[in-house]
């Protein structure tokens, strides 16, 4: 079994008087991950999983009295698919005001129904974390990092979902199951969703435009949609975890483009699932799409878990002057370009390096990359 970077952290956050969150997508390992962290401590705990027909209305206007006898005499309570509970950043307030002795975990696979409605009631009362799909640094722990980049092929077209690493002869049927219904799962509970097959579309040209600037209005006239549903969508499938918005920096530059942005996809192998593509890197004609994906989705993964904060974006000027990845972080620049060929070189523009005058700059290769995903910092200061 794979440990996982986000349980040591827990380890730490126990019994401090605070809720436990844990959101990411579905299939991401979450209810392994508090299964092992149980496992480990050995206090009495309680377990409800709110994707259960009858356990909402357990916790539905609930008194204090009434989660003391569900509780019982256990120390930890655990909530899987909190999101599922009405009114869940309340309870969880009344559970931690007035049995400061418990242990609250939550978890969600979606933030729109979890976060929307703990932000303020828990205001102080929480820690929040992410679980991602297993990350290059997980699996360099557990295997090597020679042994892991051998797989680097194979993570380009099927990603690394805990079940596609355990069990790679059935990835393709895994991804499959994955992308046509089970990462939306939340999303088709929704009232306000009316066309779900909309979203499959959407996707579908999402992944066509991986590493590209993304226009709402073009993706709405070619689904027949209007603008303002295409970002309402776009909005929701970032909150259940299947992509993420990278912006556009822009700050100095009159010619700096600045209210476009690109989107991501958390995991190789959706991408390749939607499209259903699983052809291997050699015969790609998206090969630096598929590479943009990999580098940043894993960076992201490292960053979070190493708890460093930084600014994300791409820059690119109406003139085609671009930058594939930017890191702001302590005012200064971390600039990357990314090219999967280690042969195939890449300068810097100068209009950049005269906007931006502290900044760092390296080009990331299928050679190199490796520090990339593992250190903070991977250049010298220019």
């Amino acid at each position: 079994m794979i440990s996982r970077e986000l349980l040591k952290i827990l380890q730490n956050r126990l019994f401090k008087q605070k809720v436990i969150i844990i959101t990411g997508p579905r299939q991401a390992g979450k209810t392994t991950l508090i299964k092992l962290l149980l496992n480990q401590i050995n206090e009495p705990f309680v377990w409800f999983n709110a994707d259960e027909p009858n356990i909402p209305d357990l916790f539905k206007a609930v008194t204090s009295f009434e989660l003391k006898n569900l509780i019982g005499k256990n120390k930890i309570l655990v909530i899987d698919e909190a999101q599922r509970i009405k009114g869940i950043g309340l309870t969880l307030k009344i559970i931690v005001d007035s049995l400061p002795e418990i242990q609250v975990i939550a978890t969600g696979s979606s933030s729109f129904d979890l976060l929307d409605e703990i932000n303020e009631p828990l205001t102080g009362r929480k820690f929040e974390y992410q679980l991602y799909p297993v990350s290059f640094e997980e699996l360099t722990k557990d295997k090597g990092i020679i042994e892991e980049k051998r797989f680097l092929n194979q993570r380009l077209i099927f990603g690394a979902y805990p079940e596609v690493i355990n069990k790679p002869e059935d990835a393709i049927e895994t991804l499959k199951w994955l992308s046509d219904s089970y990462l939306y799962k939340d999303l088709f509970r929704i009232e306000s969703i009316k066309k779900p097959d909309l979203i499959i579309k959407l996707l579908q040209l999402l992944s066509h435009q991986v590493g590209n600037e993304v226009s709402y209005n073009e993706l709405a006239q070619t689904l027949s949609s209007d603008p303002k549903t295409v970002e309402k969508y776009i909005g929701l499938l970032e909150k259940t975890f299947v992509i993420f918005r990278l912006p556009a920096l822009s700050r100095n530059l009159r010619n700096e483009i600045s209210k476009s942005r690109k989107i991501y996809f958390y995991d190789n192998g959706i991408r390749n699932a939607i499209i259903n593509n699983f052809n291997p890197v050699n015969t790609r004609q998206d090969i630096g799409q598929l590479w943009e994906n990999y580098l940043i989705s894993e960076r992201i993964k490292f960053t979070e878990y190493n708890r460093i904060y930084a600014n994300r974006f791409f820059w690119r000027t109406k003139l085609q002057q671009e930058i594939d990845y930017i890191e702001e972080r302590g005012g200064k620049m971390w600039a990357y370009e990314f090219k999967f060929n280690p042969f195939k070189k890449a300068v810097i523009s100068k209009s950049f390096t005269s906007a931006y005058p502290e900044y760092n700059f390296e080009l990331i290769n299928s050679e190199n990359y490796n520090e990339f995903l593992l250190k903070e910092d991977t250049t010298p200061s220019v």
